[in-house]
């Protein structure tokens, strides 16, 4: 059935020359590695899914004699499970009378707007995983893609910048979060993108410090550009995803502080589960949502502080343990229990990733609703976009962009007697970002 087309009935219609309203697209092509942009043509490689690995952990042992240790594959996995299109269909006569009129036709315009809206949904969904808040799509009985309920948690930060309540405004801050990243380990390059509407402040405050040669270059572009060591590529974008938080995060202060009653794992070797109790004992579903991060307090009696250790070498470092719940938890009589990433670990071994084990009376406070920005080190944001196959007999266009990895078809026919025309414009794709080469921004709401 042909849909109510909206088609302007006039002796003459002249084009308005409208610029599109783009969005400032960063994710595609910019932000993401294509190593996968067309992992079916892997060889062996079967299903939606490919597998890579993570680099391996060892620790040392003192002297000349060798104690050994197992060596472990970390792997982790892109499933390619979202797709979309954009389609339109006229009549025989629309189509002469309207849109093909003689030499200027309309259908290109049409096509340029479906590829943009097309291009808005990839880049909305690849920006989901800053908050690690992609849906698991599934197809169903009449081969629609639909979301299952469930988020893609596998992805995303887990560490965090800023507060959600005091603004990130400035060089001294960006570089700042770099440096803390760092401490930990961190390959050589990075990239940043930021919500579009923070950048004149941040540039504001890069021209009240006396550096002529860079502010020479911001105030003619008002971009903030490159810099750092290693020099690191700052974007923006006006996709970039809101957490919403559950009610404890949003909480007014001191009351969203949350006190550890237990553990899943007293030993510290591999803890998975947190329970705590929170001020207002109060029976609540909506106490915490997939996605909510969380940092251990310092400075709590007769309680050691929390402290992350560097990836390699399991060296102290002056970073708070930070972890990001897992699913949505509720309170019952004020007490909740929480799945986080990563697992926490005290005990020594290679994937010692903090100080002290996780006792009773510890305290951790949750991050507010915030929109988020994010930094990816060691171009960790893999994206996968398989080549869709031919729709013979209906003429196809299909291709991949070697500059974005970008691959959209485009299928047009005839339905046969019915008096419709139809242009259908489809793709699908999956993202990684590895949580542990990633650190989510928290920009006040």
């Amino acid at each position: 059935m042909i849909p109510n087309n909206v088609l302007i009935q006039v002796q003459t219609y002249q084009r308005s020359m409208l610029a599109y309203l783009d969005n400032l697209n960063c994710f595609v092509g910019k932000a993401t590695n294509k190593k996968f942009k067309n992992f079916p043509g892997i060889q062996y490689n079967l299903g939606s899914s490919v597998t890579f690995d993570l680099p391996p952990l060892f620790t040392n042992t003192n002297g000349l004699v060798a104690s050994w240790q197992p060596a472990v594959q970390r792997l982790v996995t892109l499933t390619c499970d979202q797709a979309t299109n954009t389609s339109y269909a006229f009549t025989a006569q629309a189509k002469i009378f309207n849109v093909d009129k003689d030499t200027d036709s309309y259908m290109a315009v049409f096509g340029k707007s479906a590829v943009r809206t097309i291009g808005a949904r990839i880049e909305s969904n690849l920006a989901l995983n800053a908050i690690s808040a992609s849906p698991v799509m599934t197809i169903d009985n009449n081969g629609q893609s639909v979301p299952t309920g469930a988020l893609h948690t596998e992805s995303g930060p887990y560490r965090f910048f800023g507060n959600g309540v005091t603004p990130i405004n400035s060089y001294q801050q960006l570089a700042q979060m770099v440096e803390n990243f760092k401490e930990t380990g961190a390959a050589d390059d990075f990239k940043c993108i930021l919500p579009n509407t923070i950048i004149p402040a941040i540039v504001g405050s890069g021209l009240s410090q006396f550096a002529p040669e860079r502010n020479n270059a911001i105030a003619n572009s008002w971009e903030i550009g490159t810099f750092g060591t290693p020099p690191i590529s700052y974007m923006s974008s006006n996709l970039l995803p809101t957490h919403v938080s559950g009610t404890i995060g949003d909480t007014v202060a001191p009351n969203n502080v949350m006190t550890v009653v237990s553990t899943n794992d007293p030993t510290g070797a591999n803890i998975t589960t947190i329970t705590f109790t929170e001020p207002t004992a109060g029976t609540d579903p909506n106490a915490i949502k997939a996605g909510d991060l969380f940092q251990f307090n310092d400075g709590i009696a007769s309680r050691p502080n929390m402290r992350s250790l560097t990836t390699i070498g399991n060296n102290l470092t002056s970073q708070p343990v930070q972890f990001r719940a897992l699913a949505d938890a509720g309170t019952v009589a004020g007490t909740v229990t929480v799945s986080i990433y990563p697992p926490l670990q005290s005990t020594a071994g290679a994937t010692q990733n903090m100080n002290n084990n996780i006792v009773a009376g510890m305290k951790v406070t949750p991050t507010p609703s915030h929109k988020a920005g994010l930094l990816i080190n060691g171009d960790a944001f893999y994206m996968a976009m398989p080549q869709l196959p031919d729709q013979a007999p209906f003429y196809t266009g299909n291709d991949i962009d070697e500059e974005t990895g970008a691959s959209i078809r485009m299928t047009t026919g005839a339905t046969l007697g019915q008096n419709q025309y139809g242009t259908v414009l489809d793709c699908t794709w999956g993202s990684l970002l590895v949580p542990s080469y990633s650190l989510r921004m928290l920009f006040p709401m």
